[in-house]
């Protein structure tokens, strides 16, 4: 009997937690080639498509955009932002690279998001969740995003679960 309570306490946890859904926007008028990790990527967005990705609860994880990318298969090579050759990324891509940075909370937890310049500045990028602020940042060193590693106030908050907006060349 406490086995099958365990059960059903352990069932509706896993199902309270569920994916943050974010939009990933090419406004640019050059083809962007987004990555994040750890949910890869892979996606060739011409100028004004975009890509839906579903982020797990309890995931941290950040996207980018690559630009002047060429692949052959699952491998080729991007002038900004590259992954080791990969099409689909699992490791950060190379500097310099504007980074859309999440922790997505897990069963009510808030989520926590910002744009990091610490790797450098490739590409104008705004990021928003459907609950927070809009974060702009059109030009390096701009004042939305962190600049340096220690900087801790960049960082803002949404309600658990939001939807998330990333848009290069906004």
């Amino acid at each position: 009997m406490a086995s099958s309570v365990l059960f059903l306490i352990l069932a509706a946890f896993i199902a309270g937690a569920s994916a943050a859904s974010f939009t990933i926007t090419n406004n640019c008028g050059y083809t962007v080639w987004p990555a994040g990790i750890p949910v890869g990527g892979g996606v060739q967005l011409d100028p004004g498509q975009s890509w839906n990705v579903d982020v797990p609860a309890g995931t941290s994880g950040r996207f980018w955009g690559r630009t002047g990318c060429s692949f052959n298969g699952g491998s080729g090579h991007c002038d900004s932002g590259d992954c080791a050759g990969a099409l689909s990324c699992s490791v950060s891509g190379q500097t310099p690279a504007t980074l859309a940075e999440y922790t997505i909370g897990a069963n009510g937890a808030q989520d926590f998001y910002d744009i990091s310049l610490v790797d450098g500045f490739n590409q104008p990028m705004d990021f928003s969740c459907s609950t927070g602020v809009n974060l702009h940042c059109p030009a390096a060193g701009c004042s939305d995003a962190y600049l340096f590693p220690t900087d801790d106030t960049k960082t803002h908050a949404c309600s658990s679960n939001s939807n998330y907006q990333v848009t290069f060349c906004a």
